[in-house]
């Protein structure tokens, strides 16, 4: 499976850290994400992975910034891009079951490395219940 991610100047380190623990598992990893840990306006990031995801050039993607909320917000202006901000890999785990997210947003500012992995291990490994949980998703885009 493809991934995409991305980030802001806050997420860069944690996003190098995801980055080889996915190539370390078999994912092909397209990164849009800043990478010298310089200041940037993080919509200029999400922007291209938000795009790809709603026009299902890749299936899922990874954002990342110091609280999470500027990138989810940014991706979640797209058609079709269900962006979760997850600090637990409960949340992770319910983001998927019941809400079919494709984009995972993480608070670098508030996570220690391990914890995300564990987020983003949840978060690719856990699938979408449907059923009744499907009948509310298409309900998001309207």
């Amino acid at each position: 499976m493809n991934i995409l991610l991305s980030n802001d100047h806050a997420g860069t380190n944690l996003k190098k850290t995801i980055k080889s623990f996915l190539e370390n598992n078999g994912y092909v990893v397209k990164n849009t994400g800043e990478d010298k840990g310089e200041s940037v306006d993080y919509p200029d990031y999400i922007h291209p992975l938000a795009k790809e995801i709603s026009e299902k050039k890749e299936e899922k993607g990874i954002i990342i910034c110091g609280s999470g909320n500027g990138v989810s917000m940014v991706a979640n202006k797209y058609q079709g891009v269900r962006a979760a901000l997850c600090w637990n890999k409960e949340i992770a785990s319910l983001s998927r079951q019941h809400n079919d997210a494709n984009v995972l947003s993480l608070p670098a500012r508030f996570l220690t490395s391990e914890e995300a992995i564990e987020i983003v291990k949840t978060f690719l490994d856990t699938d979408f219940e449907g059923g009744r949980h499907e009948r509310r998703v298409k309900k998001i885009n309207k």
